[in-house]
C-alpha cells in the first residue's frame, strides 16, 4: 500500500508526514477528530504564500500548498459538501399537494357543458409514519461524517504523498551534488595522469582509464540533472502545478530520528482514520436498517377541501384519507439489503484493521533495518571508505600506487557515498508509511530540521 523507504522525519508535520523532518519551521500537527477534518481544506496554513512559490521551499510549505490545492483533495472536500447537500435535502418534508377535479364534465341531457359538473377543490398532505423523517436525518448526518473521515483520509494521503515528494528531491539534490564532486575529481585525476604519462611516470594505459572514468562521470552527472529536474516536477504537481517554479527544497536530508522502541501495533493504529471511520460506517449501516423498517409502515394521506354542485348550486366540505394497504410490498428486499450492508461493514472492519496492523508491523521492521544500515554506514563504513580513497591519493602522489589502485578506491568511496544517500531516503519514507499508517507524528514535539 505505501512505500517503505524512508525520509527525514517532519515530526511536526501531519498524520502523515512520515517523518521527513526536512523543514525550518515547526508543524503543528492536525486534529484527529471528525469535527475538524470537516474543515475547508485551505485552513491548513498558518502562513500565507503565493500559489506558486520561487526560490527554496521547505516541507511546511509544500505541504500547505498541497492542502489548499491538490485536485484529489478538493474532489474528496467536494463530496463532503455533497453529503451535507443530502442531509439538507433529507431533512424537508414531503410538499403539500393541491388537486382541482372536476367531475359529470359535458356530458348529455342535463349533464351536457357544466350545468350538472361537480367540481372538487382539495389540499392534501402526506403524513409520514414510524419516524421515516428522524431516520432518513440520522442516516444522511452519518454519511456526512463518513465524508468527514474520508477527506482526513485523503488529507492525510496528500501530506503522506508531499513528504515523499520533498524526500526524494532533497535526496536528488544530494545525489547532483555528489555526482558534481565525482565529476570534479575525475576531471583533476585526468589532468594529474596526462601529466604523469607525459613525464613518463605513468603508462598511456592509464590516461585511457581517467578518460574513461571522466567520461562515466559526466554521464553520472547527466543521469543526476535529469533526475532532479523529475524530483522537482514531482513535488510540484502534489499542489496541481503542471512545471515546477522553485530552485530547491530546503531542509537538512541527514537528520534522522531513531525508530519508535517496540510497541503494541493495534494501539499505535487506533488514529487512522481509514481504520476509524469504520464505527461511523456500522453506525449509517444500522441507521439505513432501521430507516428500510420504518419504510415497510404506510404512509397516511390526508386532504380536506370544497365540493360544488352546478346543477344545484350548492356546496360542501369534504375530508379524505388514504393508507395503502402493505399486502404485497412490505420493503423486504430493501430490509434484507440493508441487513447484509451492516453485516458486511462489520466485516469490513475487520478485514481492514488486520491489513493496517499487518503493514504497519512491516513498515515499522523496514524502518529499524533501514535505520540501522543508516547508523553503520555513517559510523563505520563511510569513514574508513574515505579513508582508504584520501589514502590511496595521497600514495599515488607519491609512487606507491598505481592509478588503477586509486580508480578502485574511488569507486569504492562514492559507491558507498551513494549507499549512504538511498538507506537516509530509505529511512525517511518508512518513516513516512509508518506516520501515515498510525494516523499521526511518531514524536510530535521533535524539533523540525533545516
Amino acid at each position: 500500500m505505501y512505500r517503505s523507504i524512508c525520509k527525514p522525519s517532519v515530526a511536526a508535520l501531519l498524520l502523515l508526514v512520515a517523518g521527513c523532518r526536512t523543514m525550518e519551521d515547526p508543524l503543528t500537527l492536525p486534529s484527529r477528530g471528525v469535527s475538524e477534518s470537516a474543515s475547508s481544506v485551505q485552513e491548513t496554513s498558518t502562513v500565507a504564500m503565493n500559489p506558486e512559490p520561487t526560490g527554496a521551499v521547505t516541507l511546511r510549505e509544500a505541504a500547505a500548498l498541497a492542502l489548499m490545492h491538490n485536485p484529489r483533495l478538493a474532489v474528496v472536500s467536494l463530496e463532503r459538501r455533497a453529503a451535507e447537500a443530502r442531509r439538507l435535502q433529507a431533512s424537508v418534508r414531503p410538499n403539500p399537494e393541491f388537486a382541482v377535479e372536476i367531475e359529470s364534465l359535458a356530458g348529455r341531457g342535463q349533464r351536457s357543458g357544466f350545468d350538472g359538473a361537480e367540481t372538487i377543490v382539495s389540499l392534501g398532505q402526506l403524513i409520514e409514519r414510524g419516524g421515516k423523517r428522524d431516520k432518513r436525518v440520522r442516516a444522511a448526518s452519518l454519511d456526512v461524517e463518513l465524508a468527514e473521515w474520508d477527506l482526513e483520509s485523503q488529507r492525510l494521503d496528500t501530506l503522506h504523498e508531499v513528504t515523499q515528494a520533498f524526500v526524494g528531491l532533497l535526496a536528488a539534490q544530494e545525489r547532483l551534488a555528489l555526482a558534481g564532486q565525482l565529476h570534479g575529481l575525475s576531471g583533476e585525476a585526468q589532468s594529474a595522469v596526462v601529466q604523469r604519462v607525459e613525464a613518463g611516470k605513468d603508462s598511456a594505459v592509464d590516461a585511457l582509464r581517467a578518460d574513461v572514468a571522466l567520461s562515466h562521470s559526466r554521464i553520472e552527472l547527466q543521469k543526476a540533472t535529469r533526475a532532479l529536474a523529475a524530483a522537482r516536477q514531482n513535488l510540484a504537481a502534489t499542489w496541481g502545478a503542471r512545471a515546477a517554479s522553485f530552485e530547491m527544497a530546503a531542509g537538512d536530508f541527514y537528520v534522522v530520528p531513531a525508530p519508535p522502541a517496540t510497541a503494541d501495533v493495534n494501539e499505535m493504529i487506533a488514529a487512522n482514520p481509514d481504520l476509524a471511520r469504520w464505527a461511523t460506517e456500522q453506525k449509517q449501516r444500522r441507521a439505513a436498517l432501521d430507516l428500510e423498517k420504518a419504510q415497510a409502515k404506510s404512509d397516511v394521506t390526508v386532504a380536506a377541501g370544497v365540493q360544488r354542485f352546478e346543477e344545484t348550486d350548492d356546496s360542501a366540505f369534504l375530508v379524505s384519507l388514504a393508507l395503502p394497504i402493505p399486502l404485497f410490498d412490505r420493503n423486504q428486499g430493501g430490509i434484507e439489503e440493508a441487513a447484509a450492508n451492516l453485516a458486511r461493514a462489520r466485516k469490513g472492519h475487520q478485514a481492514v484493521e488486520i491489513e493496517i496492523a499487518t503493514l504497519l508491523g512491516r513498515a515499522l521492521n523496514e524502518l529499524a533495518a533501514a535505520y540501522e544500515e543508516v547508523r553503520i554506514l555513517q559510523a563505520d563504513v563511510l569513514p574508513k571508505a574515505q579513508q582508504a580513497f584520501e589514502a590511496a591519493q595521497q600514495g599515488y602522489r607519491e609512487g606507491k600506487f598505481d592509478y588503477l589502485y586509486v580508480l578502485d578506491t574511488q569507486r569504492t568511496f562514492f559507491e558507498t557515498k551513494v549507499q549512504y544517500i538511498d538507506a537516509v531516503e530509505a529511512c525517511h519514507l518508512s518513516r513516512a508509511d509508518v506516520e501515515r499508517l498510525m494516523g499521526q507524528a511518531l514524536d510530535p514535539d521533535l524539533p523540525s530540521v533545516g
